[in-house]
């Protein structure tokens, strides 16, 4: 007999997750969440892991859904004494359909001019359209869908399976289309990519392809990663569903590892960068600006840096380089001038005194600087 879902009302003291930078995969900086629990149930879901999900028995986390009754209130106060960036907001489960607590959080981050990056496995998002449109004039918002498979995919019955009661895949890429027909910033969050269930290359093409055809604008690929009560959980509902991969599940994911072993990681990341190459879509998420935010440029070069750090990283590049061009997009991120401003008064050596930055990476540095137009650098200075 199935299991009735049972929501329960909560007042969290606290509801605003703050970082000290912007998160290099979504731009985020900080996250809100209106619910605990999700009835979508997905079998892989990292939100199962111990630290996401305060149950004992992980299949509570999809039957007993925690409502987050004071999440705008809260929201409200904590978004008004911080910096304006960008917020990872949003839950389109069906229990959002009862509560609209994620419409109510997306209203105050309108009245408090704080832009969204909305991830969602549902169309119900297409309810606060008018709300996210207005959002996203104010300041450049995202809405990415998290899709694994497509229809005409050979993955695509195999992935059902373990998306429980998650709404298709077309019917998502369905509300793809309308969000980029109304000028938002869309895309595909190919996370996680299941190994021997969604990872096989007709399937990477095809997520890739649909997501083109539906207005997206880039496909972020991520594979699964399993960790206690989570991996247990996962690990059980594959030997009901695919006992073949056991063994190599096994292998890929001993004891105390939280991503698979191996260089699969890295060869998934390149395969995804050729096909978006092939379909005129972007791997990384373009980051959204603030109008007038005066530390736009440090943000532009962050992002270039990050994104370098990332391809490094993807072509199994030195270590030592990858947290070179990650540190300094910190440093960078985290100055309190103008990058611009540094560069016109003090030219190459001002660059160099940057923490992180240095010698090693100046040059590079004001190459971007002056790509996004800061001007020129002083004639005394400049050519140092």
């Amino acid at each position: 007999m199935s299991r009735r879902t049972e929501f329960v009302p909560y007042a969290p003291k606290s509801i605003l997750n703050k970082a000290k930078r912007a998160d290099h995969w979504f731009w985020t900086r900080y996250s809100a969440y209106p619910y605990i629990g999700c009835q979508h149930g997905c079998a892989f879901c990292y939100c199962r892991e111990r630290k996401y999900a305060p149950y004992d028995d992980p299949e509570d986390f999809a039957h007993l859904i925690k409502v987050k009754q004071n999440a705008a209130g809260l929201l409200r106060r904590a978004l008004s004494r911080v910096p304006v960036d960008l917020v990872f907001t949003g839950d389109y489960q069906p229990a959002e359909r009862k509560f609209q607590i994620s419409r109510r959080m997306l209203e105050v981050c309108l009245q408090l001019g704080f832009p969204v990056f909305v991830l969602e496995r549902s169309p119900l998002v297409l309810r606060d359209l008018d709300l996210l449109q207005d959002i996203n004039r104010r300041a450049p918002s995202v809405v990415a869908f998290s899709i694994l498979t497509t229809p005409d995919a050979p993955s695509y019955a195999q992935v059902r399976h373990v998306e429980r009661l998650a709404p298709a895949p077309e019917k998502r890429f369905g509300a793809m289309a309308q969000f980029a027909a109304a000028g938002l910033l869309t895309g595909t969050c190919l996370m996680p990519v299941l190994p021997g269930i969604s990872d096989d290359d007709a399937t990477l093409e095809s997520v890739v392809k649909w997501t083109a055809e539906h207005g997206g604008r880039f496909v972020l690929a991520g594979t699964l990663t399993l960790a206690d009560q989570q991996k247990a959980y996962f690990l059980e509902a594959l030997a009901g569903r695919f006992p073949h991969l056991m063994a190599s599940y096994r292998a890929l994911y001993p004891e105390a590892s939280y991503a698979p072993r191996g260089d699969g990681s890295r060869r998934l990341a390149r395969r995804v960068r050729e096909l978006c190459a092939r379909y005129g879509l972007s791997d990384r998420i373009p980051r959204p600006i603030i109008p007038g935010d005066k530390y736009s440029l440090n943000r532009r070069v962050a992002e270039r840096l990050a994104n370098h750090a990332y391809g490094v990283e993807i072509a199994a590049g030195p270590t030592n380089r990858v947290w070179t061009y990650r540190k300094a997009a910190w440093a960078i991120e985290e100055m309190e001038q103008d990058i611009g401003l540094v560069y016109r008064t003090m030219g190459l050596r001002g660059l160099q005194a940057i923490p992180a930055v240095g010698a090693m990476l100046s040059s590079e540095v004001e190459a971007l600087v002056t790509e996004f137009g800061a001007g020129e650098a002083p004639s005394l200075l400049g050519s140092e």
